[in-house]
């Protein structure tokens, strides 16, 4: 089996890497590769320390390049962080031929047009995602190619980045010897795996609980409406119940996981945990109701800011579709019951869309999503990637997922 039109997509995030390697074969994308590895050198999405960053992805990398049995050299790079932002921006030219049909040409010039829109200082586009176009009269055209008229616009969200977090990273790829084929918000990303073309016509959000932060995606008519990143993840709630308890972040990771709960009300008052079970010298009885109110505390905060988003749009409530969660902070006991009282939404855990062979029950973890989205954004863009072969077999994955992604 040729091995020479890999996809990889490398997911750096405050606390993890995760790689996700997919092989298109036969309409099918296979899954031959993955790996995740701790990460110390990020804080808030943003890398603080390159010697920790470039070890964290050269090691994932290492690691998914002996499961797949190939060389990893370019990958599609998720960038998120509390400095990214969204905006609307709007594109008009002239159709360029005499006789007024609109060519793609065309189409790709309106999207520069609307590039043109003033970002806050040190802030560059990552991108420029049209949510339909005019011609002349007509509005509200997904795909204007082919169509006559004498003025073309466009309606694009923007998202941006901090120049120096784009930098910043793009520099930690290079130092650990790989190309960088395209970079994703995570937010996008995450939505090529987990979210169906139903659900984004009808209107549906995204969360992305991370380590250090939280990435909001809402799509409505297909196309993405709104994104933003709230600087508060999973990490928070895990230094929360350190401070609480009185030890350490590894011991209160391992509470959080093994008996944390989002809603108190759930829990008996009379539950103990038993610290010992965990850590033989630690000799405590903690009430479980008591650990379960102070990451009810901060989850609430992460809901309440989510919902403030939703206000911002006017959204409040009003996603059909309702809420997909994902990220590591995702699994989180009793978030999903939680999460439908405060936001007022159907809401759900986030599971791959898209049919996947290979290695699928070990990349279904929240953890997974945005390589396995950036993957599959690697192959719907493969004019991004120069490394990919042009034998057809990119040609047969794009096919068949056209029929989830818009």
């Amino acid at each position: 089996m040729a091995k020479d039109n890999i996809v990889v997509g490398l997911d750096v995030g405050t606390t993890k890497v995760a790689v996700t390697v997919g092989l298109p074969v036969e309409g099918l994308i296979k899954i031959i590769g993955y790996s995740k590895t701790p990460n110390a050198g990020m804080r808030k999405g943003t890398v603080v320390d390159v010697e920790d960053t470039v070890s964290a992805i050269s090691l994932a990398l290492e690691e998914a390049e002996r499961m797949a049995g190939t060389p990893i050299t370019s990958v599609f790079v998720s960038i998120g962080g509390n400095n990214i932002i969204s905006t609307l921006s709007k594109g008009v030219i002239a159709v360029s031929r005499a006789d007024g049909e609109v060519t793609r040409s065309d189409t790709q010039r309106v999207i520069e047009a609307a590039k043109s829109v003033a970002l806050p200082p040190n802030r560059e586009i990552i991108h420029c995602i049209p949510k339909n176009f005019s011609v002349d009269a007509q509005s509200g055209i997904p795909d204007p190619v082919g169509m006559n008229g004498i003025r073309l616009e466009t309606q694009a969200i923007v998202i941006g980045a901090a120049t120096s977090t784009v930098g910043n990273l793009s520099k930690c790829l290079h130092q650990a010897g790989v190309n960088i084929d395209g970079m994703v918000f995570n937010g996008l990303a995450s939505s090529k795996a987990l979210l169906t073309k139903k659900q984004k016509e009808m209107g549906v959000m995204l969360v992305d609980i991370g380590g250090g932060t939280t990435s909001i995606a809402i799509f409505e008519e297909g196309d993405l409406s709104h994104a933003a990143v709230i600087p508060i993840g999973s990490m928070h709630i895990t230094n929360d119940i350190a401070i609480g308890l009185r030890t350490s972040l590894e011991m209160a990771e391992k509470i959080k996981v093994q008996y944390g709960s989002a809603m108190p009300a759930t829990i008996s008052e009379s539950e103990k945990i038993n610290m010992s079970a965990i850590d033989p010298q630690d000799k405590q009885r903690i009430e479980r109701r008591y650990l379960a109110e102070i990451i009810h505390a901060r989850t609430m905060e992460i809901l309440n800011l989510i919902r403030e988003e939703l206000k911002k749009i006017g959204r409040d409530g009003m996603l059909p579709a309702g809420v997909v969660l994902t990220g590591g902070g995702s699994k989180l006991e009793d978030l999903v019951e939680l999460a439908k009282e405060e936001l007022r939404l159907p809401v759900e855990v986030g599971m791959p869309v898209v049919d996947i062979d290979g290695l699928v029950d070990k990349i279904a973890d929240g953890v997974y999503s945005t390589s396995v989205g950036l993957m599959l954004y690697g192959l719907e863009n493969p004019g991004e990637a120069i490394h990919l072969s042009t034998d057809g077999m990119v040609d047969k994955a794009k096919s068949f997922l056209k029929q989830f992604l818009p």
